[in-house]
């Protein structure tokens, strides 16, 4: 929990920010004479406006353990907008149903099983295409350029381009 009354703003964000990377929810308590000033991009998990009952607060906090901490379901990966069901072959950005073929869907499974790391070419050959895939790894360029056609837009972009070495999906946050 985090009591706004008691840190700056700098340091604040440096707990949300540390909270998120151990995807621990972020409580943030104001009180109603600080509403003017508080700043919204803050964004924690849950907000709650002091005072309040203890029974209110019980609740509250449990929603927001509950909220961040659910079983997404081992079949089904979000990543932002982005929401890949895996035993459906579905996927949706911004709740928007996007059609991939099977090697697109099995390309961004795997990327986005793993943010962060890269891939390289011959890498995602291996895994996607299999060992006996006689093609060149320009088959992967076609199929990284065809997904992010799908999937990617303007101000949402979800893979990379890591240099003369391959790709890799994007770190949420």
């Amino acid at each position: 929990m985090l009591d706004l009354s008691t840190v700056d703003l700098g340091q604040a964000r440096e707990a949300v920010e540390q909270c998120r990377k151990l995807k621990i929810p972020v409580v943030a308590v104001l009180s109603r004479e600080a509403l003017e000033t508080y700043d919204p991009s803050l964004n924690p998990d849950e907000l709650i406006i002091h005072p309040l009952s203890d029974s209110e607060l019980l609740v509250r906090i449990n929603q927001v353990i509950y909220r961040v901490k659910r079983p997404v379901g081992a079949r089904i990966l979000k990543v932002g907008e982005l929401s890949i069901d895996l035993e459906r072959y579905d996927v949706t950005v911004a709740g928007r149903r996007v059609s991939l073929t099977y090697k697109e869907f099995q390309l961004l499974v795997l990327l986005a099983s793993n943010p962060g790391r890269v891939y390289s070419r011959e890498n995602l050959l291996s895994q996607v295409w299999g060992y006996d895939y006689l093609g060149g790894t320009r088959t992967v360029d076609v199929h990284v350029r065809r997904l992010r056609s799908k999937i990617e837009a303007p101000g949402r972009s979800f893979i990379e381009t890591v240099y003369l070495v391959g790709y890799r999906f994007k770190v949420p946050g």
